[in-house]
């Protein structure tokens, strides 16, 4: 390993002892979906005892509440799970932010519950790739990074939110509280299985729109109707046909409708956005407001938009490219070819960025076919990674990155 240090080497060596296998078996088999609260509070429990072998504070945060359209059109409020905190040297010279997730996609009612080895160095299982095994690798390279007197020159943040699959709309204030002020950002997002990380990211926005229109018999008097349910395909189409390129929209479902004889007076359009730039962001609302005031008008309708871009674009800018050289420095000198590409994917790291601090999100293990049953992690993307990450922190804790 070519420029690096014995001080460095003897952190790396630490990292990739860490028990990261067994932790990441042990957290996989806790069904952890998004909104499985009884599971979220074990694997909350099982990290914190974890991380408690950092220094510095660890509490669990209640999440913040989040309002959701129900299915009547009514405002709910959406239970989520607590988030993991922990604030290490608040007054060191220089601070970082850490975060990854402890939710996966897979529902406490979903098949996919368990793990199997595809061959002696592929484990597949629900998380074990986004992200529990990131996580360990994480905790891996912070609790190396411990033993080396540059140590006390970082103090970090560490966050491990109970919602990022869903969004993180309760763990949102929580992260852009801890982005501030951060000289830099790691997010342990999986990385691609030759180990390429996501550059730029494209936003997202999820939108509820409810459509009310009135009712009337289908066959004695449908002039007197007002059709929710077409007004809200109309609105479909149109929002479709505005999109384009640097700006995807998805129409994902409609919700409402009424017996055969009865004129709907009820629907609500789900649609999601992918802006790829801030002036796609503000192409997608303007189409927004302008259709949903045409649609209304057209049908004769009232027409309520709830949601908003929870994701910002993230950017590859001048100070993403430096944290992303020094990463990429700490590849080569330990023999690893670290490239990235821009992703229509999103995460937390879209959130930090907007903060204005830099981040690379893919800090995680190697693997694949995440969000599905096929999912995977290469076992020894663990080490890998975890000497990785505590190289690049120990080089930041040195000041070799401004």
């Amino acid at each position: 390993m070519r420029g690096i240090s014995s001080l460095e080497q003897g952190a790396m060596a630490r990292a990739a002892e860490a028990p990261m296998l067994a932790q990441t078996e042990t957290w996989a088999g806790v069904n952890s979906g998004s909104r499985n609260l009884a599971g979220l509070a074990t694997i909350a429990g099982l990290l914190a005892d974890a991380f408690a072998i950092l220094p510095g504070t660890l509490r669990l945060v209640d999440p913040g509440r989040v309002e959701a359209v129900a299915s009547d059109g009514r405002l709910t409020e959406l239970s989520h799970g607590q988030h993991l905190h922990i604030a290490v040297r608040p007054d060191a010279p220089i601070q970082i932010l850490l975060t990854g997730h402890m939710d996966t996609v897979f529902p406490a009612d979903h098949a996919f519950q368990t793990l199997r080895w595809i061959d002696p160095l592929t484990l597949n299982g629900p998380g074990v790739a986004d992200m529990k095994g990131g996580l360990a690798v994480m905790l891996a390279a912070l609790n190396a990074l411990e033993i080396a007197p540059e140590a006390r020159n970082l103090g970090y943040e560490v966050i491990v939110n109970s919602d990022e699959e869903v969004g993180s709309p309760s763990s949102a204030p929580l992260l852009r509280r801890a982005a501030a002020g951060k000289r830099a950002a790691f997010t342990y997002e999986p990385a691609l299985p030759d180990g390429t990380l996501a550059g730029a990211r494209a936003g997202s926005g999820n939108f509820a729109i409810v459509v009310t229109g009135k009712s009337a018999h289908a066959g004695r008097n449908p002039q007197d109707g007002r059709n929710a349910l077409l007004a809200a395909a109309d609105l479909a189409l149109r929002l479709k046909a505005g999109s384009g390129i640097g700006l995807s929209c998805n129409p994902a479902r409609i919700e409402g409708g009424s017996p055969n004889n009865v004129v709907p007076d009820h629907a609500i359009l789900h649609v999601n956005f992918r802006p790829q730039t801030p002036a796609n962001e503000i192409a997608a609302r303007q189409l927004l407001d302008d259709e949903i005031g045409r649609v209304a008008r057209d049908h004769e309708v009232k027409i309520h938009l709830h949601g908003n871009f929870g994701r910002p674009p993230k950017p590859m800018d001048a100070k993403a490219e430096s944290l992303f050289s020094l990463v990429r420095q700490c590849g080569e000198d330990m023999g690893l070819a670290i490239g990235w590409r821009d992703t229509g994917g999103v995460c937390d790291g879209n959130n930090i960025a907007a903060c204005g601090v830099p981040v690379v999100d893919t800090m995680g293990v190697r693997g694949g076919n995440i969000h599905s049953d096929s999912e995977y992690l290469i076992v020894d993307s663990l080490g890998e990674r975890a000497q990785l990450s505590a190289l690049a922190l120990l080089r930041i804790a040195q000041g070799r990155f401004s």
